[in-house]
């Protein structure tokens, strides 16, 4: 299993929190599983943004970060302040 956690205007955007899916040799990289929730299509676009912050295990990390089957994965907007 994989957990996905969706933060702010992400989780706003597709409607839930967080969700778990069954390990997939195909979600080898972060970027792999990204292109799995794009594929959804319609508001999964929102994920396709080329500002998106990525975290792995409560870490961050680039999109090009390995997978492994147990997982957690978090999609979050960059964070802006004024």
């Amino acid at each position: 299993m994989i957990r996905v956690q969706y933060f702010a205007r992400y989780r706003e955007a597709v409607g839930i929190d967080g969700e778990q899916l069954t390990w997939d040799k195909a979600f080898a990289s972060l970027d792999n599983l990204r292109q799995h929730l794009l594929a959804r299509g319609g508001v999964w676009a929102v994920l396709g943004e080329q500002n998106l912050m990525c975290a792995r295990n409560q870490e961050l990390c680039s999109l090009d970060e390995s997978l492994a089957d147990g997982d957690e994965v978090a999609f979050f907007p960059t964070v802006t302040g004024g």
